[in-house]
């Protein structure tokens, strides 16, 4: 009968200094996300200062501040559609200090756009989709079109154009899922920003297009545009009176987007938590919530699970699009 091996067993010289290295790790290790954060903490944006995404960060981290005891330093790092900001992130340590603040487009367009794309989106971690803001289909009032019924009426019997912030951008993708889902086809003329787009809107360059609502509302209140429909599942505080495109006779009809915050992936998960929760707080102060409303945005403060669902969910959506379209970029 053969005789059953027996487990190798450390020699007691051999197990007591890896029991001591362990006892000792472990306690520093806890230490160190107790002692979280014991420096200031960086925020990278990959866009520009000043626009809607920048000022809601800035206003929820002048309330966050207190609570973390730290200053959060806010650094712009823009360029190529977000992804510059996006690798600096994903190739930070994990280790509470360094966060990303972006647009989910960048997570949910752009790995389906961009061919060598400088990150990738599995080395940001999700902590939470902070608010969601849709886009305004707004007209030239020459154009003569009041109703989303009468734009595609239209633009099934004449060729029509409309304008965008750019290739990939969020009125960009919002148009072309209408378009869709609208049976017509309009050519698309892109800007470098939603401002140009609306001035050529109101030029009568181009026909129409769907741009963010704090854009386009003074032109809307003085008669230089016409608004048709808004993107998302609600109406806009902001328009209260424009009908979104699902009331507009697409039921389902969805276009929103969402600015995320997210960490370097393997950031432990009581930082996380800690940062999730101040973050929720500072979001829920009234007067951050009365800016957001400004802005055409909406608190939403989701959890890290549930971001994560909902950017998979996006990016099925925006995948499908920028392959329908042929949406490409170096």
């Amino acid at each position: 009968m053969q005789a059953q091996a027996r487990p190798m067993a450390l020699s007691p010289r051999r197990t007591l200094p890896v029991l001591l290295a362990l006892a000792a790790a472990l306690p520093l290790a806890a230490q160190a996300q107790a002692a979280w954060p014991a420096k200031p903490i960086r925020v990278i944006v990959p866009l520009p200062p000043g626009g809607p995404s920048d000022i809601v960060l800035r206003s929820a981290a002048e309330k966050m501040q207190p609570l973390l005891k730290q200053t959060l330093v806010i650094d712009n790092k823009p360029g190529a559609a977000g992804n510059l900001g996006a690798s600096e992130a994903a190739r930070a340590a994990p280790d509470g200090y360094t966060w990303l603040w972006s647009t989910d487009t960048l997570v949910t367009v752009n790995p389906h756009v961009y061919q060598r794309l400088s990150f990738r989106p599995e080395d940001l971690q999700p902590v939470m989709r902070a608010s969601s803001f849709g886009q305004t289909l707004v007209c030239h009032p020459g154009l003569g079109v009041k109703t989303v019924t009468e734009l595609v009426r239209r633009a099934k019997d004449k060729p029509m154009s409309y304008g965008s912030g750019g290739a990939g951008s969020p009125g960009h993708l919002a148009t072309e899922l209408f378009s869709s889902v609208a049976g017509i086809t309009m050519s698309h003329v892109p800007y470098k920003g939603p401002a140009p787009a609306m001035q050529d809107i109101i030029g009568g360059v181009v026909d129409c297009g769907f741009l963010a609502a704090p854009t386009v509302l003074p032109h809307v209140r003085s008669g230089r545009l016409v608004a048709l429909a808004v993107s998302g599942a609600k109406r806009s505080p902001l328009l209260p009176e424009v009908p979104t495109v699902a009331e507009s006779g697409y039921p389902g009809f969805d276009a929103t987007f969402s600015l995320v915050l997210f960490a370097p992936r393997g950031t432990p998960q009581p930082i996380v938590n800690a940062m999730h929760d101040a973050l929720a707080q500072g979001l829920s102060n009234s007067a951050v919530v009365e800016r957001l409303r400004l802005t055409d945005q909406e608190v939403v403060a989701a959890s890290p699970e549930q971001t994560a669902q909902r950017l998979a969910a996006d990016s099925k959506t925006w995948g499908a699009v920028a392959r329908r379209i042929g949406l490409r970029q170096d």
